[in-house]
């Protein structure tokens, strides 16, 4: 079981009470805590500090603490077990109950909701046409042939490494395995390297597919919070530390869902914490290609030990999802173990997306000089938006990727998701982001339709949001009344 110090839980909690009018000091104490687990920054089954030690970080009577954990295990905030401590917990009506389900946020066909639940966007028209005009002239040169590359066309594994080449990571054709996307590449991670009950790292909140794929495989996944400006750094050693993860998956850059982009500093803590514990870690670079604003540290992997790194990439998030292309880069030797494992999969990629998508990258400066200033803009104009139609929300620009990360301030994310529909949007809820139901305050919100769009959707949710804050909040037993 995970635990969490006495200290680093006072600063987690921060501030905890101030501005909190007359009520106890316990009633606040637990308040604070129940608000770690809700936003999940402090993880399920997480072993609370003994009361004493609590009191001393928190310079209470050791009353306080006792009577705040009372009042969150009589809530289902936290449990008790003969000899284990106090761990974190939810109660049984919140835990597991979106958290768990596929990611299903497409509509009926001809559904006419407008779709935010996904976070892609449109395809770059001209330059894509164009690519599959040279496509087409190449293709001769592949009939003949029996059209299986289980490794990926020689061209496109060669442009992939040029890349990361020219991006800081010195790579070689043969350390490129094409697959059909990002989501595939992780799944055959998982399949080679992870057996049953393995423990995986991840950020949490994190990619949602990917947390899906990890129980797909049998894995455990090991949630580890971010800081609302960045990464937790003691939580990230003390969580590779404690649980000896088989695997890590992490996204630095422009991270789904907060828009967080490691710094140097944070690169170089992470990989240190990981390559101590020789920690295989799967670094996720589907978004890296899209800043927005400022420079992009050098990719993660020229931060870890030599053979501890996998990245994976895709074509989807920075040039168009309908291409069903992505890649592994790793060392020669774990890329052909992979193939191995594809080989009993899928085969190949199609041919003709592999060469419209080599072409592209070979031309992606040009596509991202008009594809960035119009995601700037669109980020400007859905914050602008989101501050008139919903102004008590805090909302973080990000500095490049896709996405707004919100919180609005309620646990009210599944409840929107709901009353969304009703105005015509479909939202992907905070909690799908999570383990088992954290991130009830939040939504993510993609910046990736026209920005006229995207007022009309910001109004909406502002309706919305209304509409279920004028209704009173769910109760969730004892606690929610006594914090009302």
């Amino acid at each position: 079981m995970r635990s969490i110090g006495g200290r680093q839980l006072a600063r987690s909690i921060g501030h905890w009470s101030e501005g909190q009018g007359t009520r106890p000091a316990y009633i606040r104490l637990a308040d604070a805590i129940r608000t770690l687990i809700l936003d999940g920054r402090l993880p399920l089954e997480t072993r609370l500090p003994g009361e004493r030690e609590l009191a001393g970080a928190l310079e209470v009577s050791r009353t306080t603490v006792t009577a705040a954990y009372d009042l969150l295990r009589t809530t289902g905030y936290a449990a008790s077990r003969q000899g284990s401590g106090t761990r974190s917990a939810l109660p049984a009506n919140r835990s597991g109950t979106s958290a768990g389900s596929p990611w299903t946020p497409f509509g009926p066909d001809g559904s006419d909701i407008l779709d935010l639940a996904h976070a892609a966007p449109e395809a770059p028209g001209h330059a894509l046409t164009t690519a599959y005009q040279a496509a087409l002239e190449q293709l001769p040169r592949q009939l003949p042939t029996c059209g299986y590359n289980l490794f990926g066309l020689p061209e496109l594994r060669a442009v992939i490494a040029a890349r990361f080449t020219a991006r800081g990571l010195a790579t070689e054709p043969e350390q490129i395995l094409v697959t059909s996307g990002a989501q595939h590449a992780f799944s055959l991670v998982l399949s080679l390297i992870t057996d049953p009950g393995d423990r995986v790292l991840i950020d949490h909140p994190t990619y949602p597919n990917a947390i899906d794929a990890i129980r797909r495989a049998m894995a455990r996944p090991v949630p580890v919070p971010l800081l609302e400006d960045g990464w937790d750094l003691d939580a990230f050693e003390a969580a590779v530390r404690q649980t000896a993860p088989r695997l890590a998956y992490i996204v630095p850059d422009f991270h789904n869902p907060t828009g967080l982009l490691a710094s140097d500093d944070e690169r170089r803590a992470m990989a240190s914490a990981l390559g101590r514990n020789r920690t295989l870690t799967v670094v996720d670079e589907t978004l890296a290609e899209l800043p927005l604003e400022g420079q992009v540290p050098s990719p993660a992997a020229t931060y870890l030990p030599r053979g501890l790194a996998i990245t994976i990439g895709s074509a989807s998030k920075t040039l168009w999802g309908g291409l069903r292309v992505g890649w592994i880069r790793a060392e020669e030797s774990l890329i052909r173990r992979l193939a191995a494992v594809r080989a009993s999969i899928d085969i190949s990629s199609p041919v003709i997306d592999q060469l419209v998508v080599a072409e592209l990258i070979r031309v992606l400066d040009d596509v991202l000089s008009e594809r960035l200033p119009e995601l700037r803009e669109r980020r400007e104009v859905l914050l602008a938006t989101l501050a008139e139609a919903v102004p008590d929300w805090r909302v973080r620009r990000p500095a490049g990727g896709l996405v707004l990360w919100c919180d609005m301030g309620r646990p009210l994310s599944s409840s929107m998701v709901m009353a969304a529909e009703r105005y015509g949007i479909r939202l992907a809820g905070g909690p799908r982001f999570g383990v088992e139901g954290a991130f009830e305050r939040r939504l993510r919100l993609p910046y990736t339709l026209p920005s006229d769009v995207l007022r009309q959707a910001g109004t909406a949710i502002g309706q919305a949001f209304s509409a279920i804050g004028a209704a009173p909040p769910p109760a969730t037993g004892q606690l929610q009344a006594v914090f009302a």
